[in-house]
């Protein structure tokens, strides 16, 4: 693995750092605060191809690679989680598996909006009774006539208030258990499609969740994406990727948390000087630093192994674990160093310390990651 980076990924990187820098973290605060969906941002991203960025060029994306998409998500968390992760989902659980399982007239339809950030889009799999147990669907998507007839509710769902494109998972074939799941994807304002209330969640408040309510959605038969059955290969492929997305997230709020938590330190006086001089101090930093490299290395790894078009369920399991809790301990010891001050809203620790936490959740449970790594140590 050649750690030096392209010119290429240097570019996305220095352009995200840039905008995350100037633009983005002065108002992240306020975006928490207000839970507002930041829709001038996210135009930005889309017009620097950042909502599409491993998209071919043919398909209205950036053409890069995920190293790139990862260094890119990667700076956009670190000034702002919640943009972070409308930029993984839009990217990772979206596009992604519209484009390796869609056909080209729905690339055509799709692609190029979600790519520009015209259309944002919705990954719809997690249910009330479905959530680490993917599998056990209970949302229907009946045949009738040219028609499949949707029925069922989804939970948790990212992006939802504001889609424009669902991406949705249903059971066509309850007698054939995960491999009678289908994939389908349809207009948010489609007949009998209904976003719930936004979800008042303790982090990453600009990104709006909500459950989503399909009563007698009636689908076009070309809705459907992929082959009858596939639905439940390509969740899992989709979450393969979007792990990275969420590591890159992860490294974000951990950097976040160190780069504040060390500028604090170097201002902060006691005993008639720096907090920073004092041994205590010295230990959280150096080690909030190293596992933050090394949390960016596992999240690396695993973007270079979906380039190279290798299995990266593992690689991206650990990425995603390991980084999720990196994040978490970067954030706790952060509001540490802060002290008092840390745990007001007056500064920014506390809200790294909310938007932390979520990243060992969604996408999949540090629980369920360590299923998977521990299923393929299992099997060598």
């Amino acid at each position: 693995m050649d750690l030096d980076l392209t010119a290429e990924q240097k570019l996305i990187r220095d352009t995200a750092r840039g905008l995350a820098t100037n633009e983005i973290a002065k108002v992240a605060a306020q975006i928490d605060r207000e839970h507002r969906f930041p829709r001038e941002i996210v135009a930005k991203l889309g017009e620097l191809g950042m909502l599409g960025v491993a998209v071919p060029e043919r398909w209205g994306g950036a053409g890069m690679d995920n190293v790139s998409y990862a260094l890119a998500v990667e700076e956009i968390s670190r000034g702002c989680a919640s943009t972070g992760v409308i930029m993984s989902v839009q990217n990772s659980l979206v596009c992604d598996p519209i484009l390796h399982f869609g056909s080209d007239a729905q690339k055509q339809r799709w692609l190029p909006d979600l790519a520009s950030g015209k259309r944002i889009g919705c990954f719809a799999l997690s249910e009330p009774d479905a959530g680490s147990d993917a599998a056990a669907q209970k949302t229907t998507a009946v045949r009738r006539g040219s028609e499949w007839v949707l029925n069922g509710t989804k939970n948790f769902i990212t992006n939802g208030p504001v889609s424009d494109v669902v991406l949705v998972f249903a059971m066509t074939d309850p007698a054939r258990g995960n491999r009678g799941i289908s994939a389908f994807v349809l207009a948010a304002d489609s007949a009998g499609l209904k976003f719930g209330p936004p979800d008042d969640k303790m982090g990453i408040r600009g990104a709006p969740s909500s459950q989503i309510f399909f009563t007698d959605c009636a689908l076009p038969e070309d809705a459907l994406l992929g082959a009858v059955g596939d639905g439940f290969k390509i969740a899992m492929r989709t979450l393969d990727g979007g792990r990275i997305g969420i590591g890159a997230q992860a490294v974000g709020i951990a950097r976040a948390a160190f780069e504040d938590a060390t500028k604090y330190a170097l201002e902060r006086k006691t005993f008639g000087q720096p907090i920073a001089e004092h041994q205590a101090i010295q230990f959280k930093l150096a080690d909030m630093c190293t596992e933050i490299d090394a949390a960016r290395l596992l999240v690396w790894r695993a973007a270079v192994k979906k380039d190279a078009g290798a299995r990266h369920t593992t690689e991206s399991a650990m990425a995603k674990l390991f980084a999720s809790e990196v994040a978490n301990r970067a954030a706790k010891e952060a509001v540490q160093v802060y002290g008092g001050y840390g745990y007001l809203t007056d500064f920014p620790v506390e809200r790294h310390f909310r938007d932390a936490k979520i990243t060992e959740i969604y996408e999949g449970t540090s629980e369920i990651q360590r299923l998977v790594i521990a299923s393929a140590l299992l099997k060598d």
